[in-house]
């Protein structure tokens, strides 16, 4: 049985990288649309090289002869690991080419030079802000990877046509540097992004996602990602030599005493959410919130245990928005055995009407989550025959 891939996918890439800071994209560009905010992007690699195209007659791929695919194990390549866990050559163009954009802001973001109002690095001949230059270096290589067809970012909160198909493309909504305001003082920021299939981003819920993943540059680069078909969810470590290797899955969120409260002026005037960060501190939980929600959320999935929560309040308004980083991080949670809640219902079933939809969120393990929704609004959909209540 055949379950590899060549080196190029449709025009996407599955590159052998020997070097993190020397490698240059072998792809074919299709236009992107009159409306893309982004200054054009000019045809350049994710570096500042110039990009080499190929036709894509030249491009060949081998497809697996059979529906069941060889087991992924730990110290699989990221191509080796989404080649034998989907079918799609489609969704691994797009998984692979958002690993190359990761893999080039964790390089930017290290290098950036920060002044007093924001970190900037170099895209070509432009200086930018690190979140802006994440942004484009994402737009990019969703173009290039030939199989999406709309996406969104928090910093373009506007459908954008990437130029892939409808039938058989995906699209996806990202926050490409969230915790950019902490990138000044070396704390950890990370990517979020989120996988559709066809050409909605509305009207959808993030049970529809077919992927999601987060990019986390702190001392270690990982990608850390699930996808729907596949149990668990993945990290993979971005090694020396520019080759992400998967490390570590996570099937299973246990009970255990971390909380990372975010949005804690809420609790000035909403008793319940006082209620419960009191509780947190009455019963010696460990405090670990850093101020950023990707490496806050990635810890409940590295540590197995632990409840994340940002809770509104009639003056502290809902900031988390459900598309860019709520259900993307809520797939992620709950493939790795956690739950998810807006405070009455699972994150991933609120129905997504707008780009810019908000919503407060708590993930953590089962009886984390009962406890939250109990002491805010008394009872609880996942309640079992003994009460957690705070």
């Amino acid at each position: 049985m055949e379950a590899g891939l060549a080196c190029y996918a449709h025009g996407g890439f599955l590159p052998n990288i020997s070097s993190q800071h020397s490698a240059s994209l072998v792809l074919s560009s299709p236009s992107i649309s009159p409306s893309f905010n982004s200054k054009v992007l000019k045809p350049s690699s994710l570096f500042g090289e110039s990009l080499r195209t190929v036709p894509k007659s030249s491009i060949k791929v081998l497809r697996t002869k059979s529906s069941l695919l060889p087991r992924c194990e730990i110290g699989d390549s990221l191509e080796e690991f989404l080649t034998k866990s989907i079918p799609d050559r489609g969704l691994i163009a797009l998984l692979l080419s958002m690993g190359e954009a990761l893999r080039t802001i964790s390089f930017k973001v290290k290098t950036a030079s920060c002044g007093g109002t924001a970190c900037v690095n170099s895209f070509g001949d432009e200086q930018l802000a690190v979140d802006m230059l994440a942004d484009k270096l994402l737009f990019e290589a969703l173009t290039y990877s030939h199989f999406c067809k709309y996406a969104c970012s928090e910093e373009v909160p506007e459908l954008q046509d990437m130029g892939g198909p409808v039938q058989g493309g995906f699209s996806v909504a990202f926050d490409p540097l969230d915790g950019s305001s902490i990138v000044d003082t070396n704390f950890t920021v990370g990517t979020i992004f989120g996988v559709w299939p066809g050409d909605k981003l509305t009207g959808v819920t993030g049970r529809d996602q077919v992927a999601a993943a987060m990019g986390i540059y702190g001392p270690r680069t990982t990608y850390v990602l699930a996808l729907k078909d596949v149990p668990g969810t993945h990290e993979f470590l971005l090694l020396d030599e520019g080759k992400w290797q998967h490390v570590k899955e996570t099937t299973e969120i246990v009970e255990g005493k971390l909380f990372s409260p975010g949005n804690l002026r809420a609790t000035f005037d909403n008793p319940e959410y006082n209620k419960l960060i009191n509780f947190y501190v009455k019963e010696k939980y460990t405090l670990r919130y850093t101020g950023g929600m990707v490496p806050d959320v990635n810890q409940i999935i590295v540590k197995e245990k632990g409840i994340f929560t940002n809770v509104t309040s009639p003056t502290s308004k809902a900031k988390l928005r459900l598309l860019f980083e709520v259900a993307p991080l809520g797939f992620l949670i709950e493939k790795a055995g956690g739950y998810s809640s807006d405070g009455t219902q699972s994150v991933l079933d609120k129905v997504i009407k707008n780009l810019d939809d908000r919503t407060q969120v708590a993930y953590g393990s089962k009886n984390e989550i009962i406890r939250f929704e109990e002491t805010l609004y008394g009872s609880s959909r996942l309640k079992e025959a003994v009460p957690v209540a705070a």
